[in-house]
């Protein structure tokens, strides 16, 4: 069966594996359903025997052509859609929605972006760190035991895209920013957000997640981004021109923060 090719813009991106097997099952899982590219972001172990030998000589070309980062930033920085793995849900990880769900979307964005599959260790998952990078979460379906084998959640992914390949979609997204991109302009907002106390300077990144989900919903273009990074640019000039006037009147503070402001949380 000929493989959509918009597949070609998807790649499995494995976060700290630590079992050489399961990375090659998800390169047999990649060239199962049309993904060609595979990266591995600081793997335990790289025994390229073992790996091939799971992957099978159909796929043993994803291995060979397998990229190896040591920080997963940098696996992710060209990718303009992010989609995480987990199975675990509260706190950060939210909103979450099934594989088959989030397909068609991914495709929607495929046909001008690159998407990447963000799956975390085989015993850990998705780290909170990892979670802020993702666009969108993806959590499996199970009964009361909800841990998969690394290279069964991608099989599950990677089959949901393959059969959503067959979809006729009318639209398709625009160009969106890449992660690098967004990242640096998620670092200029958070200090911007600091110096005007919108956001509290303790853990900043917890509170910076519902601004993450926010540009997530809009999906920002490098335009859009551009514009952001201007105005901090813009913000953060005011505020150093005004503290440097000479006999301003200082808000009223407490721990640091302007009191009675409501836009504190």
């Amino acid at each position: 069966m000929a493989a959509n090719p918009l597949l070609a813009n998807f790649a499995i991106v494995l976060s700290r594996p630590l079992i050489p097997e399961n990375i090659g099952s998800a390169a047999r899982v990649a060239c199962n359903m049309g993904i060609p590219c595979l990266r591995v972001v600081s793997p335990t172990e790289l025994d390229y025997e073992r790996m091939l030998k799971m992957a099978t000589h159909k796929a043993a070309h994803i291995i060979h052509e397998m990229k190896v980062y040591g920080d997963v930033r940098e696996a992710l920085s060209d990718f303009r859609f992010v989609v995480g793995l987990t199975a675990r849900t509260g706190g950060e990880r939210k909103p979450i929605m099934a594989p088959r769900e989030v397909a068609s979307r991914l495709f929607f964005y495929a046909a001008e972006n690159s998407v990447a599959l963000l799956f975390g260790s085989e015993d850990r998952g998705l780290t909170n760190e990892e979670i802020r990078l993702c666009h969108q979460l993806v959590r499996i379906p199970t009964a009361e035991f909800s841990s998969l084998n690394l290279a069964q959640a991608v099989m599950i992914m990677a089959y949901e895209i393959f059969l959503a390949s067959f979809q006729e979609c009318e639209q398709t997204s625009p160009m969106l920013a890449t992660s690098a991109e967004l990242e640096l302009m998620y670092e200029r907002v958070k200090d911007i957000l600091i110096k005007i106390n919108f956001i509290q300077p303790e853990n900043p990144d917890h509170w910076m997640m519902n601004i993450r989900r926010f540009f997530s919903r809009l999906g920002l273009r490098s335009s859009d981004v551009n514009l952001i990074m201007g105005i901090c640019r813009q913000v953060n000039w005011y505020s150093k021109a005004r503290v440097q006037l000479r006999g301003e009147e200082k808000p009223e503070t407490e721990n640091g923060f302007i009191k009675d402001s409501s836009i504190i949380k």
